[in-house]
């Protein structure tokens, strides 16, 4: 068995789960997240529990085992706590604005960049940090990230969109001076 698959999870108060033939549904405080199930694979309810289970002892059914488990887990935690990244701007007149429903950046290009903010994410910023919160795991790793990708950080002075207590590696610049 996985051992990651086989742990029940705990349903919290006020989460409801409803399980389908291929389906399941989680509603919770802050919203309601969707999960297929994957072929091979059995989702019960019981006694406060959410417990996982697999057809065969197969590779494909082994992963998709543990894969199912923290995919729900993830999403229990998202509809009663919810997920944050934060990032932060460096460099030289960077700056973000929250205008309407995107996000204008200016990163040192030309030309502002403009970011539109997907539906169920929630974006603050307060001066050069942006917060970007969700209950979907997934999405608020996947817009962080997006978001991150406008601007890396560069090595030899740091600037660009990087996440709060990343650490980037600098390079020491031009090595024929002494």
């Amino acid at each position: 068995m996985s051992r990651i698959g086989k742990q029940p999870i705990a349903i919290p108060a006020g989460v409801t789960i409803t399980v389908d033939d291929h389906e399941v549904l989680i509603k919770g405080p802050k919203g309601e997240l969707k999960q297929f199930i994957m072929s091979g694979i059995n989702v019960q309810v019981e006694s406060n529990n959410l417990l996982i289970t697999r057809d065969t002892d197969e590779r494909i059914h082994r992963s998709k085992h543990g894969l199912l488990r923290s995919l729900l887990n993830n999403m229990i935690i998202g509809v009663t706590k919810g997920f944050e990244k934060k990032l932060e701007l460096n460099g030289v007149g960077y700056r973000v604005q929250l205008a309407g429903a995107s996000l204008k950046l200016n990163l040192g290009f030309s030309h502002d960049v403009i970011y539109h903010i997907p539906e169920g994410i929630q974006i603050k910023v307060v001066q050069n940090i942006i917060s970007v919160s969700g209950i979907s795991k997934q999405l608020v790793g996947q817009v962080a990230s997006e978001i991150r990708s406008l601007k890396k950080p560069e090595p030899y002075k740091g600037k660009g969109i990087q996440f709060v207590g990343e650490r980037i590696l600098r390079k020491s610049g031009k090595s024929g001076k002494e």
